[in-house]
């Protein structure tokens, strides 16, 4: 089973509650998840929280929605993907962080395709990073996620969850999907309020007639080099 799991918090630091705040008159929790849930490749998607009082919030939204949720340690985020790829018995996990509304469910099908048609431990965009910032992917197979968790120590490798991959990428086989035009420099995830205030406007213009927007017509609204 292919388990995708969005890791969601309330407690963003520059710009707290953004999960929750609306796009298109959604949460832009939901909204996302609709927009991974088009993807041909994912057999279950699943929002992990934590157990803070605060994330009660995101608990509230998935159930309104019908959204799966699941809640564990706040700071042990590792720890949420483990319990998870356990309790589903997944081979392949693919994780995703909920400041990304604008994520294409195509690119999210190509790594999972080569992911698996590659036999890799580990892939993802971003070794190198060719794509957007915002519309980031990675696949870990189940045993390299259980590897990872009896590997990582700190705290920062906890919380990150993929950290310890990224500082020991000799260890594992390593899978990467890039595209021609390197577009690294595009900011489209939701970290500051001009970050949100942009994708509100690209929902906006592009929501209406076609919810599955994707990269390229982003790229056209936006006046970039298409691919």
């Amino acid at each position: 089973m292919n388990i995708a799991i969005l890791q969601a918090r309330m407690s963003s630091s520059r710009l707290p509650g953004k999960v929750l705040k609306p796009l298109a008159n959604l949460p832009m929790l939901v909204q996302q998840s609709k927009r991974i849930l088009q993807s041909s490749q994912i057999d279950k998607l699943i929002i992990a929280t934590s157990v803070n009082p605060e994330d009660d919030e995101i608990v509230i939204a998935c159930k309104k929605f019908n959204l799966e949720c699941f809640r564990g340690d706040l700071n042990n985020v590792l720890s949420r993907f483990v319990i998870l790829a356990q309790q589903h018995d997944a081979k392949n996990i693919i994780r995703l962080t909920a400041d990304c509304p604008l994520t294409d469910h195509n690119i999210i099908d190509l790594a999972i395709k080569t992911h698996i048609e590659g036999g890799y431990d580990y892939t993802s965009n971003c070794h190198p990073r060719t794509f957007p910032d915002g519309l980031d992917v990675e696949i870990l197979s189940y045993d390299t996620l259980m590897l990872v968790n009896d590997k990582s120590k700190s705290n920062l490798e906890l919380e990150h969850v993929t950290t310890y991959i990224d500082e020991h990428l000799d260890e594992f086989k390593i899978g990467n999907v890039e595209q021609e035009h390197d577009l690294s420099a595009l900011r489209w995830t939701v970290d500051l309020e001009e970050d949100y205030l942009f994708v509100c406007k690209v929902y906006d213009a592009l929501y209406e007639n076609n919810n599955s927007f994707n990269q390229k017509d982003i790229l056209d609204f936006c006046g970039e080099k298409s691919l």
